[in-house]
């Protein structure tokens, strides 16, 4: 009897999503892929479903590999990708701007590195 209840309350478990499977992973670096997927719930009987949980792992990081079921399916999609034209110039598209909610005539400062570019926005106060 006593085992039906622990297999009972192990079906209940789900498996961590969003923040929390972040946050789990962060205190798991040391174990293996297969380990981790275990520690946040990702196993269905006795196997463990690696699938599920990378898939988890994008998603929790924002990147859907599905596609946007809501999109109206018009124009390109953001690809965190520029290039540099020939001219030394490089563009960010629209995409990222709308997404951040940046508006015309919003300023920004430039730090440069060796090998990136960090944008920081200003505000009214500085």
């Amino acid at each position: 009897m006593a085992k039906k209840r622990v297999a009972a309350k192990k079906q209940d478990i789900q498996p961590l999503v969003g923040k929390e499977l972040l946050s789990k992973l962060k205190d798991l670096s040391h174990l293996s892929k297969r380990e981790k997927a275990k520690e946040c719930g990702y196993v269905v009987g006795k196997q463990v479903n690696l699938s599920g949980f990378m898939n988890a792992i994008l998603e929790a990081k924002g990147i859907s590999l599905d596609g946007d079921a809501n999109s109206d399916s018009r124009g390109r999609e953001a690809s965190y990708r520029i290039k540099v034209h020939q001219n030394g110039q490089m563009v960010i598209g629209s995409a990222y701007t709308e997404k951040m909610g940046v508006q015309t005539g919003d300023e920004f400062e430039i730090k440069v590195g060796r090998k990136h570019i960090h944008l920081t926005q200003l505000t009214e106060d500085e």
